[in-house]
């Protein structure tokens, strides 16, 4: 508003009688018509009782145009002879030259800034808040604030209560307001101060405000905000799909009002990116609306779509970065169509869509789909700084995504590499019925390296084994595959429980050493191994830091082998703690690893406890006990691998050994294949009489002339005939090839040929050869 100074008189009537060019420029009036007239008619309104008897104050004038003008005036009493004023000079107030430049500054401040006086009537409102309200700031001026708010504007209307309220009070008030004009879609963010305004003697004479526009930083604010939010949401599991699906959530409805996720089919599989890249075939795998529904989806969840060249989700794809498109352009139509035409979804559903934005989901410099974000009912369009955030957005649930995509190519090998080591059709030994069931872990952590296996040994013997690599993933199952092979390979050899686990422990050592079993150094591994004899019904036991065994005994009671656990594998120098117990016919042996029974929240006391109470429970077969006992002990989402291994007893007949003491006298070697073939003909077993003559004459004749007293022969019917020969020598035989003109050195070679297979085991008096022959069908 122009800096005008006026001038006019007024006598003491209140006639004018007086008129400057100034007070012309100001109010439109020339001079001929306003002298003459009465001030009062040219007042928009009166003028308050203070401002007359202080002579100074605001007036509010009628331009001649209708609008009122606001002017702060001073009037000068003109005495006459008696000493009365005859008349008044009324003056706009002089502004000095810096009150100008004041003034001008307040007109052009970039922050919105009006004041009022106390009657909250307007007495200047700058450009910027003349801009922001959308009307001319000298239309303002002498207006009350209250009759420039509509009925509906809320907002307007708690802005005039606080303003009343600075009035009032004379306390400054500070708030954040948010509008949204008529003419525009997106709100805008202020931040108002009110304040009052007090003269040199303390008196309040105006209310002001200054409003600051912080629309781009609260935008900003909210797209920070989400992004917060977004990072502490999405990835929270290791599922590709869902993690699409939370990418969906944290974006609708803030910023998108539908929403899907396409991948490329190689994501989902276990394969890697291909070379290259032809029309992309997507799979729909998550899509999410504000429409319960989800009416606008073109296409099904788990179906394929193929995006044409021209549209924005393939041109994302061949630009690597986001597409921006709005109604009206020829590719948003052309997309749009062309989803009306497909026949999914509800068309209506997508009338109104303005806006869209393709973002390719790239991580480690792969693509991996495509995010489609499309606004209908939100006005607001997109624009450059939502493809920023969006490309921001979508970045960081690419690698969430690679995340998951890469952990399930993992956990996929890991298990199939798993499944490989692990024994797949368990032997059926005459000794022992057995069941087995192995559950993976579900933790994002990765599979274990837990083990079982069972290995039929000399003698009808049969070996249960269990362990646990701790720790998880590749390194892991590979690691139990070296100690699952290395324990069947010291099992061929007969040893003790506790001899075996010292021999596997310094293997374990070793590989530490060589930085081979890295996991194992770090974390150990753990060990049981029992040998169950069904001649003497003998369980021989030995655990390197694994959990007891539990038995269910004949009389339906349950409980834990008392034994040592002894130190983990890997650890050196300590022994392992054999125990033996003679176990009845039909008692039950449950191995298991301590996934089994250690849970979060649960330790392992009770975990044993629940073990031992659901082998109680009565089942028609192991397999159905197995899964009972999982079903009881185990939590619903297992945090380690779990493997359980059930055993039941048998025990080998009298009637299916026999057995005879051999003298030291070679004479007797023919008796010894005598007795033989007599009881192979109680048993029916003619048929293997020739073989079996030559296997018991060669190991008896060895023993009585390389051996020591006592020496001992035995035959057991099992699924196989096993020859026995024990000698009080611990010197164990080898195979040697003879020379043309050699006497001996054949025995051993024809035995090896003649049978299925032959070896032998150390014990504690000396030693045992054994040979076994198929029995005939």
């Amino acid at each position: 508003m122009e800096e005008v100074a006026a001038a006019a008189t007024v006598d003491a009537r209140g006639t004018v009688t007086g008129w400057s060019e100034g007070a012309r420029r100001l109010t439109g009036y020339a001079a001929g018509e306003v002298v003459g007239r009465a001030a009062q008619e040219l007042l928009a309104e009166d003028v308050s009782p203070p401002a007359l008897t202080a002579l100074t104050g605001t007036v509010v004038l009628r331009h001649r145009n209708g609008r009122s003008v606001c002017l702060r005036v001073s009037a000068c009493p003109v005495l006459g002879a008696d000493g009365e004023p005859h008349a008044f000079v009324v003056t706009t107030m002089p502004e000095a030259a810096e009150s100008l430049v004041v003034a001008q500054a307040f007109q052009q401040a970039p922050v919105a800034m009006s004041v009022y006086d106390t009657q909250l009537r307007y007495l200047r409102a700058n450009d910027r808040a003349a801009e922001a309200l959308k009307v001319e700031g000298e239309a303002l001026v002498g207006r009350y604030f209250a009759d420039t708010l509509s009925e509906d504007d809320e907002s307007g209307r708690r802005f005039y209560r606080l303003l009343r309220r600075v009035a009032e009070t004379g306390c400054p008030v500070h708030y954040e307001n948010h509008t949204r004009t008529s003419s525009e879609h997106r709100e805008h963010a202020w931040t108002i101060d009110m304040w009052p305004v007090h003269n040199a003697c303390g008196e309040m004479t105006a209310v002001a405000i200054a409003a600051v526009d912080e629309s781009e930083q609260y935008w900003a604010r909210r797209r920070l905000m989400l992004l917060n939010e977004a990072a502490a949401v999405i990835g929270t599991t290791l599922d590709v799909p869902r993690t699409a699906e939370e990418l969906l959530e944290v974006v609708v409805p803030r910023f998108a009002d539908f929403a899907s996720v396409d991948l490329l089919g190689w994501v989902l599989g276990q394969d890697e990116p291909p070379a290259h890249r032809d029309v992309p075939v997507m799979r729909r795998v998550a899509h999410r609306s504000v429409t319960e529904g989800t009416p606008e989806a073109a296409v099904r969840l788990g179906e394929d779509d193929t995006y044409l060249a021209y549209s924005p989700p393939a041109r994302a794809l061949r630009e690597c970065r986001a597409v921006l498109r709005r109604a009206g352009e020829a590719d948003f139509d052309r997309w749009l169509q062309e989803r009306n035409a497909r026949g999914v979804g509800d068309p209506a559903a997508r009338e109104g869509a303005h806006s869209l934005l393709a973002v390719p989901l790239m991580a480690r410099d792969t693509i991996l789909g495509v995010a489609v974000f499309v606004r209908i009912g939100n006005p607001d369009s997109y624009a450059a700084d939502d493809t920023v955030f969006a490309e921001e957005l979508v970045s960081r649930a690419a690698v969430c995504i690679d995340n998951a995509r890469r952990f399930a190519r993992e956990r996929s090998t890991a298990l199939a590499l798993q499944h490989s080591l692990l024994p797949r059709g368990l032997p059926g030994p005459v000794a022992l019925e057995v069941a087995h069931r192995y559950v993976p872990s579900g933790s994002t952590a990765g599979f274990g390296g837990d083990w079982f296996d069972v290995i039929q040994l000399s003698g009808s013997r049969v070996a249960l084994v269990v362990g646990d690599v701790v720790g998880h993933g590749i390194r892991s199952t590979a690691t139990m595959g070296r100690l699952r092979t290395a324990v069947r390979t010291l099992a061929d050899v007969d040893l003790a429980p506790d001899e075996l686990l010292t021999h596997l422990d310094d293997l374990v050592s070793h590989l530490a050493s060589e930085g081979a079993g890295d996991e194992v150094a770090e974390l150990g591994a753990t060990c049981l191994y029992a040998v169950y004899d069904p001649l003497s019904r003998r369980l021989d036991l030995a655990a390197a830091g694994h959990p007891a065994p539990a038995v269910l005994w004949p009389d339906g009671s349950a409980r834990l082998v008392p034994m040592s656990a002894g130190p983990p594998l890997g650890v050196g120098g300590l022994p392992f703690e054999a125990t033996a117990l003679e176990l009845p016919e039909g008692a039950l042996i449950a191995l298991y690893t301590n996934g089994l029974i250690r849970s979060r929240g649960r330790d392992v006391d009770c975990g044993a406890a629940a073990l031992c109470r659901a082998l109680q429970a009565p089942k028609d077969s192991l397999d159905a006990l197995c899964d009972a006992v999982l079903k009881a002990v185990l939590p619903e989402e297992p945090g380690d691998d779990v493997a359980l291994l059930l055993a039941r007893t048998r025990a080998l007949g009298a009637d299916r050994v026999a057995t005879w003491d051999v003298p030291m006298d070679p004479a007797y070697v023919a008796t010894a294949r005598q007795h033989a073939v007599d009881r192979l003909a109680e048993w029916g077993l003619e048929e293997t009489a020739f073989v079996t003559e030559l296997v018991v004459s060669e190991l008896v004749t060895n023993a009585i002339r390389y051996g020591g007293p006592p020496i001992q022969l035995r035959l057991i019917r099992d699924r196989s005939l096993i020859c026995e020969v024990s000698d009080g020598s611990s010197t164990s035989p080898h195979l040697r090839r003879a020379h043309a003109f050699d006497e001996g050195g054949r025995g051993l070679l024809l035995v090896a040929q003649l049978t299925e297979r032959w070896g032998s085991r150390q014990t504690d008096e000396g030693k045992t050869i054994w040979a076994e022959q198929p029995l005939p069908d």
